[in-house]
């Protein structure tokens, strides 16, 4: 039989010899998944019943060895918090949070100490020396009080080491490293307790100091064999780092100075198509994989795709892999950890701590929510679709409710649903109260999620894992209560958060493969596609996650970022190693968050090309249209005309023309379609917000005078009004939005300097002897236009800020809270009036005059602007110049020209030909 697979001539080995005691034979492969592969190709050895032997991961072999049960990284982190206080003076303990910053390193360093069977008093110890070295220069009398504690922390070390494993030991558990150490140290007795059994090692590549000791142990006892999987091309090279452990295993074991090295293999060198594939960004990678797997199935619709592995080197690229794989894909198995940071649940629980220890700390007792975090919660995709607040959302967003009490939004939402109740429940019981209520909040929300769609399937497992950690949470916290801030929870979450993973479950022996790379370990592909092959990301790149200097661990013998390199360089070329279609696909951008350059291992493959290699180099970069974007184009359907007539008939108001002198398009989504402006919580007062402010305050003071001549004392009677009048208008226009305090603060003391400088000018004005009746303010006025090149008459109407008779004239004013200055209302020409945005305030007043010039009987008539960032200049009419002369006075001449180039503008407006096109 021909032995395709290294799984396949493991599996061969144990039927030819170790057939009569499979029973007690126990296999140990690097991981758990590798077992359902072996058994599989066990099956395929064997016609009859036979009896498995044991099959286990080298993680659990050494627990049963030790009697020790691994703990997990959170628990491990409160054992070692409890250990921290009983050892530590009460002045200088630190809270949970601070702890948890250094302690996750350290715990980090205690593995790799234990694993590796050194001395932890010596090597921890040594860093306190290279601390006391580090500042020896320093005066005893000039050290300072944080400097002498940063020195009592190292000399700490070797205590809390002591401390942690007596604590760990006490209760039967222990981190990886300490039980790697207890396995050695009951290696004699194990050895002695399992004279019938027989081990067989087998796709081993690093093993670190305990393993080493294990396993060489069990061969010269003869109660074990080991089976590598190297190749000869990486062991036969002293400088590929792809052989540098086997190299080591090979001159360095005792077992090999008379026994064979099995096994070598010749397998990398034979035929392989390997494409290597550049495209920008992650996204690209995700669907130029989709494309494969595509291909694959359209040149062989019968074809299985459990030979086919898509081997992830960054695990963002799994929920956009997801979206990219054709409809096509049956079966899919998804063996990786994917970091719970990504996880939409976790996103949703990060952002209810945000909103409710906001809330704790602004107001305990009536417990204030700021707008956006409860909006942020509302329209999150596990909860918009469920909570029922859609009315809700409106209702904040329209009363611009910047802080929203507890009993006001259950006020506004008079029938909650139990999601809603539970995420805005009061957090004022303890930490596990919150707990718990988080725990009922994600198993509602994995109760609204559905089993027949793929897509909510995995939102589930995502729900699930964030679950699973605040469970583990509620159980820590019981035996640990004294640690009961909302604030401490919240930093402890977030530091679990990162050593929590989503785990998939699938059908590991049926349909595509999506695997990390270390979930790769020992199996064997005909296909392979490796993502994410640049530097920093395949291999990860140099990471100093310890507090051991480098030169230090290479004096102790412990990894350094040289032997993590060569562990991922393995992991790469095994996984080629027997593949024969190899794709391997990498970022071509060499600037944002996730470029590089491509990876070394394709620059060693294209510089070390085997003879049978077929290796091809692509770029693949996204189709670009030959222009950017083409301007919108709508052409005048009998619909869009009927709604013109519409508006001809209702009146075309002069921000309506200059709308459509702005942006055709623009005019055509707001006047046609009707479509309006999505309201949003106006946080900070808008200056549209601050003009209605001021433009309703001058109306409501001014409104008593309306058809009379105003005094001096009338606008005395005014200046004593302002504040009350401003702070009502706010109230109105702004609603439930919040005034007393920053910007909106600011803008309100600038609504009342405006009114009041206003009034000043007016003041000054009546003082110099002119007499100002007001006729109308705020009044809407509508006249129609007929002209023989219109379809039909068209009227035009508007509400005009303030009409007034000023020493015998007819004075039109539009109010411009923005600046403006004398140039905007001044006219050369009358071609091209309404083809420039430049002219859309004359446009605007002239507009007005029209509509009121049959009130005025017969008076003269002037229309202009009063600005109020630009109060000095008073009102500034609209004036025509040609040369010298000035006509500020609105005649029949000027009214004539005028309303020839709105024809101009209305004739285009209305005709059906003329499309709307956009202007960019």
């Amino acid at each position: 039989m021909i032995n395709s697979t290294f799984l396949d001539k493991i599996a061969q080995v144990l039927i030819e010899k170790y057939s009569a005691r499979l029973a007690n034979t126990i296999v140990v492969l690097p991981n758990k998944r590798a077992k359902i592969f072996l058994i599989e190709a066990l099956k395929k050895q064997v016609s009859n019943n036979i009896l498995a032997p044991e099959i286990i991961s080298i993680e659990d072999f050494i627990q049963d060895i030790a009697g020790a049960r691994t703990v997990d990284p959170i628990e491990l982190l409160f054992e070692f918090y409890e250990v921290y206080l009983s050892i530590t003076d009460k002045s200088s303990q630190q809270s949970f949070e601070l702890f948890a910053n250094w302690a996750k390193t350290l715990l980090q360093d205690f593995n790799e100490i234990d694993r590796y069977l050194l001395d932890p008093t010596h090597v921890l110890s040594y860093l306190k020396d290279i601390e006391d070295i580090k500042k020896w220069g320093i005066e005893v009398e000039n050290k300072t009080q944080l400097l002498e504690k940063y020195i009592d922390f190292w000399k700490l070390l070797p205590l809390y080491y002591q401390s942690l494993h007596a604590h760990l030991l006490q209760k039967g558990i222990g981190y990886q490293g300490l039980i790697y150490r207890e396995s050695v140290e009951n290696l004699n007795h194990f050895s002695n307790s399992i004279t019938d059994k027989q081990f067989v090692f087998a796709g081993f590549n690093a093993l670190n100091a305990s393993e080493e000791k294990i396993i060489q142990h069990l061969i010269s006892n003869d109660q074990a064999k080991i089976y590598w999987d190297a190749d000869q091309i990486f062991l036969n090279d002293p400088y590929h780092d792809a052989g540098l452990f086997l190299r080591r295993f090979k001159e360095s074991w005792k077992h090999y100075k008379t026994n064979p090295f099995e096994w070598i293999v010749d397998d990398f060198s034979q035929s392989k198509n390997i494409q290597i594939i550049g495209t920008p960004k992650s996204i690209g990678q995700a669907k130029i994989s989709g494309s494969i797997i595509e291909k694959i199935i359209e040149e062989n619709p019968t074809t299985s795709l459990d030979k086919v592995a898509i081997v992830l080197g960054e695990e963002n690229l799994l929920v956009p892999l997801l979206y990219s794989l054709p409809s096509t894909v049956g079966a899919l198995n998804i063996t990786m950890g994917y970091s719970s940071k990504n996880n939409p649940a976790q996103i949703l629980i990060a952002k209810l701590f945000k909103m409710h220890t906001n809330a704790l700390s602004r107001n305990a007792k009536s417990y204030v929510f700021y707008y956006k975090d409860v909006l942020d919660i509302l329209t999150h995709p596990l909860v918009e679709p469920y909570a029922k607040t859609t009315a809700l959302v409106d209702i904040i967003n329209k009363n611009n409710y910047t802080f929203i009490s507890l009993h006001k939004l259950m006020e506004l939402n008079a029938n909650p649903t139990d999601l809603f109740l539970l995420l805005f429940q009061k957090w004022e019981e303890g930490s596990i109260a919150v707990l718990q209520t988080v725990s009922k909040l994600l198993l509602t929300i994995k109760g609204n999620l559905s089993n027949d769609n793929e897509e909510e399937k995995i939102t589930k497992a995502f729900v699930f894992a964030i679950f699973k950690v605040i469970n583990k949470l509620i159980n820590y916290y019981s035996k640990h209560q004294h640690i009961d801030k909302i604030e401490t929870l919240h930093a402890i979450y977030k530091q679990v958060i990162d050593l929590a993973e989503v785990s998939f479950e699938g059908e590991p022996l049926n349909g595509l493969q999506i695997m990390g790379v270390l979930e790769s370990r020992v199996l064997d592909f005909d296909t392979v596609i490796v993502t994410s092959m640049n530097e920093g990301k395949f291999p990860a790149g140099k990471s100093q996650n310890s507090f051991i200097p480098y030169d230090v661990k290479r004096e102790l013998g412990l990894p350094t970022f040289k032997e993590k390199d060569a562990i991922y360089t393995y992991h790469f070329y095994h996984l080629l190693q027997r593949a024969k279609n190899i794709y391997l696909l990498y970022n071509t951008e060499s600037e944002g968050l996730d470029a590089g350059e491509k990876s070394r291992f394709i620059t060693q493959l294209e510089v070390e090309k085997q003879q049978s290699h077929n290796l091809s180099h692509e770029i693949y970069n996204a189709v670009l249209p030959e222009t950017a974007y083409s301007p919108m184009v709508i052409e005048k359907s009998p619909a869009v005309m009927e709604r013109l007539k519409k508006i001809a008939e209702e009146g075309f108001s002069p921000s309506a023309l200059t709308s459509y002198i702005r942006n055709p398009i623009q005019f055509y989504f707001q006047k046609i379609l009707r479509i309006r402006e999505v309201e949003e919580v106006e946080e900070n007062i808008a200056l549209n917000t601050l003009g209605t402010i001021i433009h309703e305050t001058l109306k409501v003071l001014y409104e008593p005078f309306i058809g009379k001549f105003i005094s001096e004392s009338d606008i005395d009677n005014c200046f004593k009004l302002i504040d009350a009048e401003v702070l009502k208008q706010f109230k109105i226009v702004y609603k439930e939005g919040e005034i007393k305090k920053g910007r909106n603060l600011l803008a309100f003391e600038v609504a009342k300097r405006n009114v009041s400088n206003f009034l000043k000018m007016e003041l000054e004005s009546i003082k110099a002897g002119d007499a100002v009746k007001i006729i109308a303010l705020e009044q809407r006025y509508e006249r129609f236009l007929e002209h023989p090149d219109l379809p039909f008459r068209v009227k035009i109407g508007g509400e005009v800020d303030r009409i007034e008779e000023r020493n015998g004239i007819i004075r039109i004013i539009d109010y411009k809270t923005g600046k403006v200055e004398k140039t905007s209302v001044s006219l050369k020409t009358w071609n091209g009036l309404t083809q420039e945005l430049k002219n859309d305030k004359i446009i605007q007043v002239l507009a007005y005059a029209f509509m009121y010039e049959q009130q005025a009987n017969g008076k003269q008539i002037e229309a202009g602007i009063i600005s109020f960032k630009n109060l000095k200049s008073g009102f500034l009419p609209f004036q025509f110049k040609v040369d010298k002369d000035v006509q500020q006075i609105i005649n029949q001449e000027i009214m004539t020209n005028y309303l020839e180039q709105i024809v101009l503008l209305l004739k285009e407006i209305l005709d059906p030909e003329k499309s709307f096109e956009e202007n960019i």
